[in-house]
């Protein structure tokens, strides 16, 4: 049982931004952080039947004592993005800054390749899950630069899968996000290294998520992942936060641009 503690805020607490933090990696990865001393910011987009549930959820990340604010709104138009950067940056603590940013937005179509106008995807298919899955990161990266509120050391961290490089049915527009938001993390690695800012995606294994089950044939891509995986089993949104953790840590400041895998193994065979 975690024992509830007052919040205190110095200008030495670390704070760390999801992106995506409700659900999912984004959730696991809040959760790691606040077990170790950080201050969460979550932006997540959910209904209102959603929350209570997610309620749930914070209340345990609250219960470490360190703070959370989370803010239910839409991180991808430019409006909203700004009206939360604003928001952010009036409730930050004097003195503290930004020293994690963690991109877990999954909103994409899932759609087939056809002629079919209706059925099959679209090029506005494809702008729609390219902007919320890849674009926004820079987006975010570069409005957060712009209002001053990182630290020296800034950790910029995202979730890539397999399906940047191989492909299935139905996958083409994130899979093309992926392979887009790995070649924007390396960008960012190389072109704001100056200000301090370390870039990385995480490659995850087949994990049961929410957005997992949404994959057309997920139930076929679940059993082969357990056939490739030597460990005999998926990977868990847990094993993905322990890795993001780790690469937050002072000892992994010299890794930047690159896709660490996070799968057990899975992609060996």
């Amino acid at each position: 049982m975690i024992k509830k503690r007052e919040v205190i805020h110095t200008e030495h607490t670390p704070f760390a931004l999801i992106l995506g933090g409700s659900k999912g990696l984004g959730l696991a990865t809040a959760k790691k952080l606040a077990r170790h001393g950080y201050a969460l910011m979550i932006v997540h987009r959910d209904r209102k039947a959603d929350l209570p549930a997610i309620d749930k959820e914070f209340k345990e990340i609250k219960a470490y004592g360190n703070g959370l604010y989370s803010y239910n709104a839409d991180a991808i138009l430019p409006e909203s993005r700004a009206n939360l950067v604003a928001e952010i940056c009036d409730q930050i603590p004097a003195g503290a800054k930004i020293s994690v940013m963690v991109h877990s937005i999954a909103k994409g179509n899932l759609k087939p390749m056809g002629a079919d106008p209706v059925k099959s995807l679209g090029v506005s298919d494809f702008q729609v899950t390219l902007n919320a899955m890849a674009f926004s990161l820079y987006d975010w990266t570069r409005a957060l630069i712009s209002a001053d509120v990182f630290g020296k050391d800034v950790r910029i961290l995202s979730f890539t899968s397999e399906g940047s490089s191989r492909t299935t049915s139905g996958y083409a527009a994130v899979s093309a996000a992926k392979a887009a938001l790995e070649a924007i993390t390396k960008s960012i690695a190389l072109e704001f290294a100056p200000l301090g800012i370390r870039a990385n995606c995480i490659q995850a294994g087949v994990t049961e998520t929410e957005s997992f089950a949404r994959i057309p044939g997920s139930e076929k891509i679940k059993k082969y992942a357990l056939s490739r995986n030597p460990n005999n089993r998926l990977t868990l949104p847990e094993d993905v936060a322990n890795v993001a953790y780790l690469l937050c840590s002072p000892e992994a400041a010299w890794i930047t641009g690159t896709v660490v895998k996070a799968d057990g193994g899975e992609s060996l065979q």
